[in-house]
């Protein structure tokens, strides 16, 4: 391993800021390019790059800048070190291999590499990926078993997550696998537990019933309770919270005062209504419309068309529900509005409601490869009859229902961060268990360079998306690109450890008998809902960046 004399983090520290400000001149040309991103279709996949790129660079950084607070606090980390100073490395080796490839796209030359192609930068890099040093951060990790225990410096997400490991260890994992298998709905006894613990309610302030606890919390409980099913518990709270998110930015204080803390005891059960089976991702072309009604003299809507992939809508009492209350479809976005639509539950894995105001929903559900405990439906809505005071904001929310929802949506995706972190971490602790115990060849896996080798990589990938994702939830805005890079290195992350866990696995981690198989299934759903991947990348935070 060739050997430098900074330390790991000051190491990591250079690769991240010489890589920052070559991706900012690629970023201040490919604006130019695209016209300040009105152009982006015309060039979709060098705005991908971009946006990646940009992606894997501010989670180096927040890496680096947790290792950098952990040593002015003279708690130095020296594994959460070594492993930021890898994926510098990494990231710097990718950055300057992509421009390479695509000069013309990225506008630079070799000038513009100086630093980056600078002997001691080269070194760095060389340094930073000897398969020596990721052996020994792989060696580290299985030794504790892969189990996270990083600093979070926060003392309520510290207490907060040992309830919420505890929660899930005891509650949730003896029902994970059972959940999966038999497509089973999330038991009415789980979400009674799961109330009472106030999950529901982490990120809502105490005036309105909840915990007030704040959004890191909130992503460290998704965390926790995904590591012991995605489905089951991971991601209950994060329908919820996409409403909750939009009541408190344009709801009515009426309105607040009597949902949220209905939403924080779990009494209203909520799953959201926004993709149709015709638009996808194109939210602003939905076409379920809401026509002004009144029904024994009050003021309403009515409401018709359809919705697709609505997860948990069968057993949810109320759907965060998006539909164009401008008859005008030329005015896109800016005609939809969004509505609470109130339902009984149910458990089948198809349902219809009818009102006594004479509406009608009817839902089947869809078969899914994972993620299974909520079950997603297909819904026809005919006729349904909705109150003025349940739509959010009232007068002040008509045509406003775009924003309120992409404001939520970015609650949905920093939750979605987390999920995949737990996710990745589950995959993680799981493998580190089976190398362990098993023996091949006269020794056991662990001790194999090559799984020593695996582990570290997965390792460090996880702490790249974990950082950026409590980054994120830390200084959340729904205005800021964060949740939503977050999202996007997440999701990947969770897909590549945890198909990596199935092959340390060998055979039986094909089994479905074997949780491993179980979180491949669930992660290939991760970088879908809450914005698909291209969504992400080019309308998002491409976007984002070259506006």
């Amino acid at each position: 391993m060739t050997t430098i004399a900074s330390s790991p983090a000051t190491s990591a520290r250079t690769l991240v800021n010489t890589s920052q400000e070559v991706i900012s001149k690629a970023i201040k040309h490919a604006s130019e390019m695209t016209e300040g991103g009105k152009l982006i279709d015309q060039y979709q996949v060098h705005t991908q790059r971009i946006a990646y790129l940009t992606t894997e660079i501010r989670a180096a950084h927040e890496l680096v800048a947790f290792v950098e607070r952990s040593e002015h606090r003279g708690s130095s980390d020296h594994h959460s070190a070594e492993m930021a100073y890898c994926y510098a490395a990494e990231i710097a080796h990718k950055l300057r291999s992509q421009i390479e490839s695509a000069w013309e796209d990225f506008g630079l030359d070799e000038t513009d590499l100086t630093a980056l192609n600078s002997l001691s930068t080269k070194e760095l890099i060389r340094s930073g990926l000897a398969e020596e040093r990721i052996r020994s951060i792989g060696s580290t990790v299985l030794m504790t078993g892969g189990v996270n225990n990083v600093e979070l410096e926060d003392e309520v997400a510290t207490l907060t997550r040992d309830l919420a490991r505890d929660f899930a260890k005891n509650e949730v994992a003896p029902l994970a696998q059972d959940i999966h298998r038999q497509d089973l709905l999330v038991p009415d006894e789980l979400l009674k537990k799961f109330s009472a613990q106030g999950f529901f309610g982490s990120s809502i302030p105490e005036e309105y019933g909840g915990t007030g606890m704040g959004d890191l919390p909130m992503i460290v409980i998704t965390e926790e309770l995904s590591a012991a099913s995605l489905a089951a518990a991971g991601s209950l709270a994060t329908r919820p919270e996409i409403l909750a998110k939009a009541l408190l930015a344009g709801g009515t204080e009426n309105q607040k005062q009597e949902w949220l803390p209905k939403i924080a005891s779990g009494e209203e059960l909520i799953a959201v209504a926004v993709t149709e089976p015709d638009t996808g991702s194109d939210v602003a072309s939905l076409q379920t419309r809401a026509e002004p009604a009144e029904f024994n003299g009050t003021k309403g809507w009515r409401i018709n068309g359809a919705k697709a992939w609505s997860t948990f809508s069968g057993r949810a009492t109320t759907l965060a529900l998006l539909a164009r209350t401008n008859p005008d479809s030329g005015r896109g976005s800016k005609g939809l509005s969004l509505f609470m639509v109130k339902k009984d539950p149910f458990y089948g894995h198809s349902w219809k409601f009818e009102q006594a105001e004479g509406g009608v929903m009817e839902a089947t559900a869809n078969p899914t490869l994972g993620y299974r405990g909520m079950h997603s439906f297909n819904i026809g809505i005919d006729n349904m009859w909705v109150p003025h005071d349940c739509l959010v904001g009232e007068d002040s929310g008509v045509d406003k229902g775009f924003y309120l929802q992409m404001g939520g949506f970015a609650a949905g995706r920093i939750q979605t961060g987390g999920r995949a972190c737990g996710v990745a971490q589950a995959a993680l602790e799981k493998a580190c268990q089976y190398v362990t115990q098993r023996t091949q060849f006269g020794q056991p896996l662990a001790d194999y360079q090559l799984t020593q080798y695996m582990i570290g990589r997965m390792a460090i990938r996880i702490a790249a998306s974990r950082h950026i994702t409590y980054a994120a939830a830390r200084s959340f805005d729904t205005r800021a690109v964060e949740p939503s890079m977050s999202k996007l290195l997440s999701c990947d992350v969770a897909g590549e450890v945890t198909r990596e866990s199935q092959l340390l696995h060998g055979g039986w981690g094909y089994s479905e008998e074997d949780s491993s198989a179980r979180y491949v299934v669930d992660a290939l759903v991760l970088p879908i809902f809450e914005g698909t991947k291209p969504i992400l990348e080019l309308k998002v935070i491409g976007r984002a960046l070259l506006a």
